[in-house]
């Protein structure tokens, strides 16, 4: 059986446009606070918690909050839904409709999705897995358009 692969991988350079644009190929280290989208950095935030609180799921089974005992992965999902809801608004009001529009896609699915944990609703489960799957057809309709 021969190996059909060529060595071109073996003169492979960077690019350095594309590794680091605007770097001229000095490192660019940390950016600046007056670097940062404000917006950006919240909405990653409290998705980075949802993202935490997802990780803990085998060792932090339940979290008691205002006096209800929920289980961690369901308040994932609201936490989820909470960052999208703070983004949708933002990124829209900033003409960014793609971001905007899958940002209130993901608050509605998984705010959904965590309503119906907390009613007990199968069909809010339903009804917020289609909407997460119709979010990510419509990011994946959109992107083909970028080209």
């Amino acid at each position: 059986m021969s190996d059909e692969r060529t060595n071109e991988s073996d003169d492979w350079d960077p690019d350095p446009e594309w590794d680091d644009p605007g770097s001229g190929g000095e490192p660019v280290g940390w950016p600046s606070l007056s670097d940062l989208d404000p917006v950006s950095v919240v909405v990653g935030t409290i998705v980075g918690v949802a993202g935490l609180l997802l990780f803990l799921q085998p060792t932090v089974r339940v979290i008691e909050l205002f006096g209800a005992r929920i289980p961690t992965f369901v308040l994932s999902s609201g936490v989820l839904s909470l960052g999208f809801a703070v983004g949708a608004p933002a990124y829209l009001r900033r003409g960014y409709r793609v971001r905007g529009v899958a940002h209130a896609i993901g608050a509605v699915g998984f705010g959904g999705l965590f309503f119906a944990a907390g009613f007990g609703s199968l069909l809010l489960l339903w009804a917020g897995l289609a909407v997460v799957i119709g979010g990510v057809l419509f990011l994946a309709a959109e992107s083909r358009k970028l080209e």
